[in-house]
């Protein structure tokens, strides 16, 4: 899905009150659109939770999206970059 319209779905839902993130390929984009909660990960697209057949890694980057909505002090619009 398009890094544009994760981000304006996420802020939609945020305002029918149910958190989300969003992993964000492109940081620029997560800066101009302002979703609630962005993870920027480094990865290229199409592989938003790093490279296929490694799923310690992917687990990882779901993780790290996941605690974003655990941190109380993390105020929208925020964006965290995940470092590998």
């Amino acid at each position: 899905m398009c890094n544009q319209t994760v981000g304006l779905i996420a802020a939609e839902l945020e305002r029918q009150g149910i958190p989300t993130v969003a992993i964000q390929l492109l940081r620029v984009v997560a800066e101009k659109v302002g979703p609630p909660r962005s993870l920027c990960v480094p990865f290229k697209h199409g592989y938003p939770l790093g490279e296929p057949g490694n799923p310690e890694m992917q687990h990882k980057v779901i993780e790290a999206a996941l605690s974003m909505l655990e941190q109380p002090d993390l105020k929208p619009p925020a964006i965290i970059d995940y470092q590998l």
